[in-house]
Order: structure tokens, then C-alpha cells, then sequence
């Protein structure tokens, strides 16, 4: 005869326990209680203690026997006990509080278990998409905008929602989902300029997220549920005054209900975490309210009148009965609303003219659901502020020219409305779809459950934002619609009054679940901040990854604080929601991109495993984001798009380098080689010619540069324009002085950032510098991307006997830049160029034009090359005036120095250009006497050799007679020389 054991929810919890923690030593509820004598195997709730042939059948197959005996349990218990465990706090949060919790013990905390898709996904962001604008704004909406219009907003938030959905499931089945949230799945896909970005982005969504929340929570307090707590009175107020009113109630216990939270925040987030389930009840309970009360109307409409006067409209208040007069004990006497418009309470008192003209009407503010009112719903009606909200179809006599008075006694618009403030009103009721993501270190299968958890949740609040718009339509008068704070059906929130068993039901529901998603922004927003911070991307936020010892974000938290009263002081819900819809739909924006390029790059890293991905979603819901926020309001857009511009600048610039990979960077690459493809079409045109410059330097034994003012003269011709590389030779095989190629690139990097030398850095190594020199000058650059020039110092000691191989690669450098067709300069005196940091007041550049015709013996017989030639080196002297430190300098003393035998070419033909920059500190006066533009001085070869040989020595100039050596300099002048060889 078998025997019968039970199970309890507490044995089967600590079995999942067991199983998730791979700990044998758990113990059971049973043996908790004093159950067993302590051996696991008797005190498992699955095993007979008094069958040994069973417990030996469990001691090989624990695993398999456990799943088969959870077949036969209902998951009933363990439904309640998830439910009972629900949180919807964002990873970190749970930690944080166990730390708390645990501070001081030793005692390892034992980890809870990982959690599925309802519990991880679908419900919190349940909780998180369904919020204030759909108990506050919806009826609203569809009252002004019409069913249709209103629809159509629906259709596009929704849809932009769901694209955006499917590319954050393309990023979480893309190889392992990192713990941290949505911005390490989206920080680690982009890279850390766009992952900065939209980190901060989303932060700032999150924050003012915040602030539209409490503003909603104040709205349902001071409107609905005890208006005798405004501090600041608004009876009697018309206008302009009474709005400022509302607002400064709004600032003021806004700030208050903020301060709270923040402080219950610090205190520990466990507290809002034991109030979580308690706010998902509350929006679920509120959504079947509403469908309850429609539901309803259909055999019994709740009654709630409307009075109107003419087609205008009456705010509820201080009448009971909607008449002018009324029939007493065989009398006419006069009512309540009949002495809000008039002098007295006699017939004969002289009352408000429109008063007197029209009559009193009294309507159904919930007509049901088959009244057949959704035909009168359907279009919009826009309204200007302060305009009358008038029941269609009815007729007022107005008299003309006539001021209206008594207005505050009507339901004024309070706001002008137009279709694309719908929008940015109504984009954050369908935000939140990234709460399921940020708890990825938290679910059991995160490539599993955030897709469908997250799809089905946005499905769902689809179902229910869409179907609203018709039920709304279908059961609520129009007038009561576009009434925004129910001051027509007696000060009730409209929502509310098409809700069952009561409007309190919708009242309180709304109010605490904005209370919770408040609570919840302001324990997420600092979580994103300080994982930022830690990450180190955006060095001036690095503050704000301290906190507490138990790693709750002090510093951050205030930051939010902030931020969010910015959000408070502003005081209006209407004007905070676009803010934070630029916000989140340039996050959203970046997401569709990120995958989008990803994937039409072929990205070897990018292998998305979501079989209903494509790019044209994704490309279509980067589309859809963008054009949501220009339609939402363009400037706030730009403004946006400004912000997150210059956050990627500013870490492109100062940020810490992240070896994260980076999604955007197969774009830069794809638009480098179709650039260089381009430029292998031809040969670049004279005007579009710039010096692409080979800087070849020496390293010295340490393999630093031993000419380091040669970057300084680099980095001022070239000004950040054209291609620079900067290029050494180290003797020796590769195999062994590998290590020191390395170590000198990095040398020559660390100087080109201290010079300021965009540019590249190249090392060769070679059995010989020779080569290894002649392999820099064949080699360097890509495609079309070549150097044509190459600078090169004067070799040192040469004229020393012992140093003759240095003159003798000297003579090989220049032998293949002849060959190649290139541009030699050749500077001396490097040593005495000034600094990128120096100023000179005044001085020359002097070109010295050394002509030899190559065999030209005709000026018409000069060749279209040599003519390019000489346009280039009379852009160089240009280029030499736009350095920085000379520009006060001017360009001087231009001669012609030819053959004799050749004749006067001037300067048309010429081979050779020798620079002398002289920077001197001497009066202005001093450089009037200068010599002719074009000068020609026949000379013999040999005087020729010697000119040139006196000209590298020490070359003559009326500012500078004598020229400085390598190793001093005359005080207050600066003298640098070098040829440019063509």
C-alpha cells in the first residue's frame, strides 16, 4: 500500500531555492519546522523517509524527479507566492536594499529566484505604460481632437512603441543580455558616444517622467479629492488670476509630495518595493473599473447632468437645480443659478443679458454606449484659451459687439489646442516599455523574456488605449469630454464618471498609482545616473557614482531631485509631457538606428536572433521617432537634438576611451573606402591641392622624438587640414624589436596630441634605416589618400667624415621624392621654430625662387605640370601666412635666382622654393626697405652652388643680418630656414 505525503507552498519554495542556488544544503520548509532528523534526504517533502528504494532513486535523479512531481502540483501557491514577491524596481534596487538589509552580518544573503516573463517583463511594464495621461488627458484628447484624430495619435505613439520594441528584442537576442538594464544593452551595442547619449537622454526622460507624475498626483489631489487644501484660494478668481493660483498650488505641494518621496527614496528602497503590488492593483483594478462602467451603460447610464445655458456650457457649483425658476406651493420662485446671473432673487432683477436671452438646458453627461453619441465625437473641435466649450447642435442668442461677463460661471478652455499638442501630451502614456529590460540581470531567461514580456505588454496597452478612444466616444457627451477637469459634472474626474461600482474607484486608483510610478521614476532615474557615472564616459558626472555605503546613489538621488523640481516649477502637466517626449523618442530614436545601420552594414558581432526583425522596422521606427518629435513641438526637438549633439562631442572629445565595440563605427568605416574609392577617379585639381604631409622624425635611444619643434611646424602649416602622418624607422628585424615599434607609436601619438597634430602615426622597422626610410616614403597613406609632400630635417653633422651615412640617406630621401614626384621640405634651424604656444608681433617670410628650366629653353615652352608646380608653391607662402603665431607676419623679397646660360625665366619655371620665416621684435620701420617684387640676377653654376650653400648657412635678410645658429639665438629674433624642393 502506497503512501500519501503532502506538499506546502513553503516545501515547494525551498526546492526552487535549492534548485536555482545549486545548494544541497538548503533546507526544506519541513525541516525549518523541526521536521527530520536533519539529513536532507529524509526531510525532502518529495521523498518517503520510510522507502529506501525511493530515496536512492532520489539521490540519482533529484532534478528529473522534482519536475515530474511539479507536473501534479497546481501552481497556484506558487502564483501567490510571486505575486506576494513582486517588485518593480529596477536592477540594483533589490540589491541595494539586501546590503542594507544585511549590513553589519556575515551571513550570506540567499539569492531569490530568478524571475519569468509576467513577473520580470509583462507586468511592470504593464504598470509603467498605463499612467496619469490615460486617467487625466484621454478623454480629453478624444474630446478635442475627435475619434478619428484621436486614433490616429494612438496609432502612431503605439506603433513607434512596437518597433521600437522589436529592435530592443533584435539587441536582447544578440549574444548574452548584460546585466544592467536598458542603457548597458544599449551603452554596449552603440559604443560610449551614443551610448552617453542616450543614457543621459533617457536619465532626463526618467527625471521629468518624474515631475509629470507628481504634477498628476497633485492635479487628483487638489481637484478631485480635497479641493479646501489649495493654499492659494481660487473662488471668485477669473482669468489669469485663477490659473496663477492653480499654478502656484501646484508648485508649492509639489515641492512638498517631492521632498517626501526623496526622502523615503534615501531611507531605503525597501519601502517603496513593499508598495509595489499594492500600485499594480491599483491601475489594474482602475482599468476594469472603466470597462465595468462602460459596460453598463449599455442597460443602466449613470446619471450625471449637464447643465447648459444657450450651447454654453455651466461649471457645476453653487446650484442645485438646472432651471432659472421652479414651480413652489403653486409660485414661481427663482433658483440658485438664477442669482449667480442676476442682482436679486426677484423676478423683475435685472440679470447677464446672455442670461436673459437664452434658455436652460439640462443634458446627459453619460449618454451610454448606445446612444449613437460616438457620430458626434468624431471630428475635432479645436479650441483657443478661454474659449466657451458649446454643446453642438444647439442654438444661443448672442447679441453683437457684446463683452461676455460672468465667466468664470462657464467651462472656459483653459489652453489653445491644436492636433500637434495632442501628440506631445499623449506620447508619454505609451513610454515605459524599457522597464522589462532594465531588470535583465534579473530574469531567468532575458533573450527569452524580454521580447515576448515586452511585446505583449505594449499589445495589451494598445488593445486598451485603442479601444478607449471608441468607448470614450461612444459613451460620453462631447461637451463633457472636452471638459478637462469635469467642472461641468460637478467637479468629478470624467473618467471616473463613466466607472463602476463608483468614481472613486478611478479617483483613488489614479492617485496611487501615480504616487507609485512617481516613487519609481525617482528610485530608477538615480540608478541610470550612477551607472553612468561608474562607467566613467562623462568625466564631470564622475560625482555622481558615490553614494552610501550600501550603494544606494546619494549624489545622484539629489541630482533628480533637481531636475525634477525644474520639472514641478514649471507646474503644468500639459507643458512637462512634451518635454519628456523629446526625451524618450530620441531614445528611442538612437534604438531604431543602432540596429538599422547594424544590421545594412553586415556587422559580424550583430546575429540578432528574432525571427520577426528586419531593418525596414527598425528604419521605420527611427523614422516615426523623429518626425513624433517635430510634430510634437520643433523647437523643443532641436533643442533636444542639441543636447544629445553635444553630449556625443564632448565624449568623443574628453570621454574615456571603452573597449565596449561600437555599432556606429562600421558607418564611419563604409563612408571611409566609398571617400577613398572617389578619390582614386583622379589625380586632386591644382585649387583643391593641399599638402598631405610625410613627416619623417628620428627616435633617439629611449625612442623619444629627437625633433619635437618639427611637429610644432606641422601642426601650423597644416592647421588640422589634409592628411598628415608622422612616420619613423627603427633598424632591426620585426620579430625582435616588435616591443619597441610599439613603444615608439605610442611615443609618437602622446607627442602628435601634445602638438595637436591630427594625423596618423606610422612605424617601420628594417635591417636598415635606408630602407626602412624608402619603405615610408613608398608605402605610406591609403588609395587616394597619399602623401605628396615630405618633410624631413637637415641631416646633423654632416660634414662630419665619421657621419657620412646620414647625408648619404639625406641624398637617397631626396632622390625618391624626385622620383615620386613629391615635395621636399627640408627645414634647419628646426630647433629655433617657435612653439604652437609663442607669439611674434611682426616679421617676414621670405621665398628665395631658385629656377632651373629642366631644359626649357623658351617661356612658351613651359609644361602644364611645371605651371601646377609653381601655383603650388605660391599657395604654400599663402599657407605660411595663416599660421597662427604669424600671422601679423607678410610675405617679402620674392627674387629669381636663374642660369645664366638659360637666361631671365623669372619666376615662372621654377624647381626649387627656399623659405626663410625671420620673426623679430624690432619696430615696423625697420622692415620698409624691401627690393622689388621680381628680380632677376644672372649667375654662373658655380656661384650658384655657392649662393645656395651661403643661403643654407646663413641667410641674408634686412631684418636678420646674421642669422642664428642651431644652438643660440640673437635675443628677440627667430630665424627658421628651409627649401621646398619640387
Amino acid at each position: 500500500m502506497s503512501q500519501r505525503f503532502t506538499v506546502t507552498a513553503g516545501d515547494i519554495q525551498g526546492e526552487v531555492n535549492q534548485l536555482f542556488e545549486g545548494d544541497e544544503e538548503t533546507p526544506s520548509a519541513s525541516e525549518a519546522s523541526g521536521k527530520g532528523d536533519g539529513n536532507p534526504k529524509e526531510s525532502s517533502p518529495f521523498i518517503n523517509s520510510t522507502d529506501p528504494e525511493k530515496n536512492q532513486q532520489y539521490d540519482g535523479k533529484n532534478m528529473a524527479l522534482f519536475e515530474e512531481e511539479m507536473d501534479t502540483i497546481p501552481m497556484v501557491s506558487s502564483l501567490l507566492s510571486s505575486l506576494a514577491n513582486y517588485s518593480n524596481l529596477p536592477q540594483g534596487s533589490k540589491e541595494h536594499e539586501e546590503a542594507e538589509n544585511n549590513e553589519g552580518s556575515r551571513k550570506k544573503p540567499v539569492q531569490a529566484p530568478r524571475m519569468g516573463t509576467l513577473m520580470g517583463v509583462y507586468l511592470p511594464c504593464l504598470q509603467n505604460i498605463l499612467g496619469v495621461i490615460l486617467f487625466l488627458r484621454m478623454t480629453w484628447m478624444v474630446g478635442i481632437g475627435g475619434v478619428i484624430e484621436a486614433f490616429i495619435i494612438v496609432l502612431m505613439c503605439c506603433s513607434t512603441t512596437m518597433l521600437t520594441a522589436i529592435s530592443m528584442s533584435a539587441i536582447a537576442t544578440n549574444g548574452v543580455v548584460p546585466a544592467g538594464g536598458s542603457y548597458y544593452m544599449i551603452s554596449r551595442s552603440l559604443g560610449p558616444e551614443f551610448g552617453g547619449a542616450v543614457g543621459i537622454c533617457f536619465y532626463l526622460g526618467t527625471t521629468f517622467a518624474g515631475a509629470m507624475y507628481i504634477l498628476g498626483c497633485i492635479e487628483i489631489l487638489l481637484v478631485y479629492i480635497v479641493p479646501q487644501a489649495a493654499i492659494f484660494k481660487m473662488e471668485g478668481l477669473e482669468g489669469a488670476e485663477a490659473e496663477a493660483a492653480m499654478l502656484n498650488n501646484m508648485r508649492v505641494y509639489g515641492t512638498l509630495v517631492l521632498s517626501f518621496m526623496a526622502i523615503v527614496v534615501f531611507v531605503g528602497v525597501k519601502y517603496v518595493n513593499k508598495l509595489a503590488l499594492v500600485f499594480l492593483a491599483c491601475v489594474i483594478c482602475s482599468i476594469l473599473a472603466v470597462y465595468a462602467g462602460v459596460i453598463k451603460t449599455a442597460f443602466e447610464p449613470p446619471v450625471f447632468p449637464v447643465c447648459v445655458l444657450g450651447n454654453r456650457t455651466l461649471v457645476w457649483k453653487g446650484f442645485d437645480v438646472c432651471a432659472k425658476v421652479i414651480e413652489r406651493e403653486n409660485a414661481t420662485v427663482t433658483t440658485k443659478l438664477w442669482r449667480l446671473f442676476c442682482d436679486s432673487e426677484f423676478l423683475n432683477a435685472t440679470c447677464d443679458s446672455y442670461f436673459a436671452n437664452n434658455n436652460i438646458t439640462e443634458i446627459q453627461g453619460i449618454p451610454g454606449i448606445m446612444s449613437g453619441t460616438l457620430r458626434e465625437n468624431l471630428f475635432g473641435n479645436y479650441m483657443d484659451k478661454g474659449s466657451f466649450i458649446e454643446k453642438v447642435g444647439l442654438s444661443a442668442a448672442v447679441e453683437p459687439d457684446s463683452i461676455p461677463t460672468n465667466t468664470n460661471r462657464y467651462v472656459l478652455a483653459d489652453i489653445t489646442s491644436f492636433f500637434t499638442m495632442l501628440v506631445g501630451i499623449y506620447f508619454p502614456s505609451v513610454t515605459g516599455i524599457m522597464a522589462g529590460s532594465n531588470r535583465s540581470g534579473d530574469l531567468q531567461d532575458a533573450q527569452k523574456s524580454i521580447p515576448i514580456g515586452t511585446i505583449l505588454a505594449i499589445t495589451t496597452t494598445s488593445i486598451i488605449y485603442m479601444s478607449s478612444v471608441f468607448l470614450f466616444g461612444s459613451c460620453i457627451e462631447g461637451t463633457v469630454l472636452r471638459d478637462k477637469f469635469g467642472e461641468a459634472v460637478r467637479g468629478n474626474l470624467v473618467i471616473g464618471t463613466l466607472a463602476w461600482p463608483s468614481p472613486w474607484v478611478i479617483v483613488f486608483g489614479s492617485f496611487f498609482s501615480t504616487c507609485g510610478a512617481g516613487l519609481q521614476s525617482l528610485t530608477g532615474a538615480p540608478r541610470l545616473m550612477q551607472a553612468i557615472a561608474r562607467d566613467g564616459i562623462v568625466p564631470f558626472l564622475r560625482v555622481f557614482g558615490h553614494g552610501k555605503a550600501n550603494g544606494e546613489p546619494t549624489w545622484a538621488l539629489l541630482l533628480t531631485a533637481c531636475i525634477c523640481e525644474s520639472g514641478i516649477l514649471i507646474a503644468s502637466l500639459d507643458n512637462v509631457a512634451p518635454i519628456l517626449s523629446m526625451f524618450f523618442l530620441m531614445c528611442y530614436m538612437f534604438v531604431n538606428l543602432a540596429c538599422a545601420v547594424q544590421t545594412l552594414l553586415r556587422t559580424p558581432n550583430w546575429r540578432p536572433r528574432f525571427k520577426f526583425y528586419h531593418w525596414t522596422l527598425s528604419f521605420l521606427g527611427m523614422s516615426l521617432c523623429l518626425s513624433l518629435m517635430f510634430i510634437c513641438s520643433w523647437y523643443y526637438a532641436i533643442v533636444a537634438m542639441g543636447i544629445a549633439s553635444c553630449i556625443y562631442k564632448y565624449i568623443e572629445f574628453r570621454g574615456a576611451e571603452k573597449e565596449w565595440g561600437d555599432g556606429i563605427r562600421g558607418l564611419s568605416l563604409s563612408a571611409a573606402r566609398f571617400a577613398l574609392m572617389r578619390l582614386e577617379e583622379g589625380p586632386p585639381h591644382t585649387k583643391n591641392w593641399r599638402p598631405q604631409i610625410l613627416v619623417l622624425v628620428n627616435m633617439d635611444s629611449e625612442l623619444n622624438v629627437e625633433q619635437p619643434r618639427l611637429l610644432s611646424l606641422t601642426s601650423q602649416l597644416k592647421a588640422g587640414k589634409g592628411l598628415t602622418i608622422v612616420g619613423t624607422a627603427l633598424e632591426g628585424t620585426y620579430l625582435e624589436n616588435h616591443p619597441q615599434g610599439q613603444q615608439a607609436e605610442q611615443s609618437l601619438r602622446k607627442l602628435m596630441e601634445a602638438e595637436k597634430v591630427k594625423g596618423f602615426s606610422q612605424v617601420v622597422i628594417s635591417s636598415n634605416m635606408r630602407d626602412a626610410t624608402s619603405h615610408l616614403v613608398q608605402a605610406g597613406g591609403l588609395g587616394g589618400l597619399q602623401h605628396n609632400t615630405v618633410l624631413a630635417c637637415w641631416p646633423r653633422n654632416w660634414k662630419q667624415a665619421e657621419d657620412h651615412q646620414s647625408w648619404r640617406n639625406f641624398i637617397e630621401l631626396v632622390r625618391e621624392t624626385t622620383a615620386a614626384s613629391e615635395a621636399l621640405l627640408v627645414p634647419k634651424n628646426v630647433s629655433a621654430f617657435p612653439s604652437n604656444g609663442e607669439r611674434f608681433t611682426e616679421g617676414h617670410i621670405d621665398v628665395w625662387w631658385i629656377v632651373h628650366d629642366g631644359g626649357i629653353s623658351h617661356d612658351s615652352d613651359i609644361s602644364a605640370y611645371t605651371y601646377e608646380k609653381t601655383l603650388m608653391m605660391e599657395q604654400r607662402s599663402q599657407i605660411l601666412k595663416q599660421i597662427n603665431l604669424t600671422k601679423t607676419e607678410r610675405e617679402r623679397e620674392i627674387q629669381s635666382i636663374t642660369d645664366s646660360s638659360r637666361g631671365s625665366i623669372r619666376r615662372k619655371n621654377p624647381a626649387a622654393v627656399t623659405t626663410q620665416l625671420s620673426v623679430t621684435e624690432e619696430p615696423a620701420a625697420s622692415s620698409k626697405e624691401e627690393k622689388p617684387e621680381e628680380e632677376s640676377v644672372p649667375v654662373s653654376p658655380s656661384q650658384q652652388e655657392q649662393l645656395i650653400h651661403d643661403k643654407s648657412t646663413n641667410p641674408p635678410t634686412p631684418a636678420t643680418p646674421q642669422s642664428p645658429s642651431a644652438d643660440a639665438e640673437t635675443p628677440g629674433t627667430a630665424s627658421f630656414f628651409f627649401p621646398i624642393l619640387l
